[in-house]
């Protein structure tokens, strides 16, 4: 075979296989400290289960978020649900802010969802 076409052949061959994984990828990868932070968080969440089970549950969560929200919404969303709980008037510009409520509204009930399908259950408050 003729060294060009050999290598043409190789050049076309490596970019169906970038499209393949490409195509593979997740929908909204987040960056691997905010998964990392997300899990640890869920894990203090959710005690007294064991170790690896929580990891993948907790893990399995996230990826289902990530599957329905882009990593500017989540960021944004969570941002809000966890300034929600500020008290005081710095708290009540979050709490009187009708579009924020609608999003956290929103992002408890993908949360919730997630959680449902990954068999983690409700955390305790």
């Amino acid at each position: 075979m003729n060294p060009s076409l050999r290598l043409g052949l190789a050049g076309a061959l490596c970019a169906v296989a970038g499209a393949v994984a490409a195509a593979d990828a997740p929908r909204n990868d987040y960056p691997t400290v905010d998964r990392v932070l997300y899990v640890q968080a869920c894990m203090r969440a959710h005690p007294g289960g064991h170790f690896y089970e929580m990891v993948n549950k907790c893990s399995c969560v996230l990826d289902a978020l990530a599957s329905e929200i882009s990593y500017d919404d989540y960021v944004s969303m969570s941002t809000m649900v966890n300034a929600n709980s500020i008290g005081g008037e710095r708290g009540g510009v979050i709490r009187d802010n009708e579009p924020a409520q609608e999003q956290i509204k929103r992002y408890r009930e993908l949360q919730s969802k997630a959680q449902k399908n990954c068999f983690l259950e409700p955390a305790a408050k």
